[in-house]
């Protein structure tokens, strides 16, 4: 229904994200995140991170909530992400959206947290053309897709991570190359004094016989330790920037060189990129050389939308309210590992077996 505002729940890995949007416009949106204490880990910790997300959800909620402008009882309707992400992590922010739309009276919306990706783009740039190629990159996925009407249809994959995704590639690297957590801007920091051409890391599934729109990640990941481990042999420091600046460009290549041939392919006008590694600054600068190149419009959201936040879930709840999407089951669960299919995501827990 038009003019329903739709409180967005985002809790799927290590922030916490509410987000208030109504007729595709962001109203406020707050942000939580634990990423610091992760950082001695090298990675995110499940158990630390369902902690924090207990621990911010009530506050981030309240700080969406008056940076909007508005009150509890405006909110119509409640978004969450139930997969893919941390198990204890998902729960903590089904639990709260749960509690919230039960004590509003309001619906609830269980959402794909890649379609939130997705639609993150929808609040900067308005509706996203139908049809669209849209290239997700992140730390856990790597897609590129083909969307229709985000809300209606189903999202078609044209190809997937097969190992590693991008930002799964930069974090590791990192960590190899002895730079901090998390990985993939501290690359983009240290690439900015290197030479992207000093290394030839090989650009994985390009050949004329490989899956066109499939990625591969983790011999690069590879090639990348054994370029580091080779200096430390010799007892020499690695040139840190120039590993750098050559492993952010291998990447961007593939990313970019992949998804502007799938736009050809399919005779799509319009490429989106998505996700936390959109941020990145080559692969924001070599997507909009080659989409000018090849006469494609190219869609990237502004910084603070393209990492995780609750902004993103509500657009798609919004999205799907619009749409008269059916809101989801009283006995919503999550799925910590499903598929991109449906923007809505309504997993349901099972029963428990009964004793003999």
């Amino acid at each position: 229904m038009a003019g329903t505002v739709v409180l967005g729940i985002e809790s799927s890995c290590d922030e916490t994200g509410a987000g208030l949007v109504r007729d595709g416009r962001l109203l406020g949106q707050a942000l939580a995140s634990s990423m610091a204490e992760h950082a001695r880990f090298g990675g995110v910790v499940p158990e630390i991170a369902a902690r924090a997300h207990l621990e911010a959800f009530a506050p981030v909620v309240r700080e969406a909530l008056d940076r909007a402008g508005l009150r509890p009882a405006d909110v119509g309707a409640v978004a969450v992400t139930t997969g893919p992400g941390l198990s204890g992590a998902l729960q903590v922010g089904l639990a709260g959206a749960k509690t919230l739309a039960h004590s509003l009276g309001v619906p609830l919306y269980g959402v794909h947290h890649l379609a939130g990706h997705v639609a993150a783009d929808t609040l900067e740039h308005g509706p996203l053309p139908d049809p669209c190629v849209v290239l997700i990159v992140s730390g856990g996925h790597t897609s590129l897709l083909l969307v229709r009407d985000l809300a209606r249809d189903p999202v078609v994959h044209l190809g997937d991570t097969l190992d590693d995704a991008a930002g799964e590639c930069f974090d590791k690297a990192a960590r190899l190359f002895g730079l901090p957590y998390p990985g993939g801007p501290a690359i983009d920091r240290a690439a900015r004094e290197g030479d992207p051409g000093a290394v030839a890391f090989p650009r994985p599934l390009t050949g004329p016989r490989d899956d066109p729109y499939a990625f591969s990640f983790s011999g690069l990941k590879t090639a990348a330790a054994r370029w580091a481990e080779r200096y430390r042999a010799r007892g020499e420091r690695p040139p840190l920037a120039d590993g750098a600046a050559s492993l952010q460009e291998a990447v961007a290549d593939v990313l970019t060189r992949k998804a502007v041939a799938a736009c050809r392919e399919h005779g799509v006008g319009t490429l989106v990129v998505v996700g936390g590694v959109a941020a990145n600054s080559r692969v924001r600068a070599l997507a909009e050389e080659r989409c000018r190149a090849a006469g494609i419009a190219l869609r990237v959201p502004p910084l603070r939308l393209c990492t995780d936040n609750g902004a993103m879930i509500a657009a798609v709840g919004d999205l799907l309210v619009r749409a008269g999407a059916a809101p989801a089951p009283l006995d919503l669960s999550v799925d910590p590992s499903a598929p991109l299919e449906y923007a809505a995501l309504h997993p349901v827990g099972r029963a428990a077996p009964a004793l003999l």
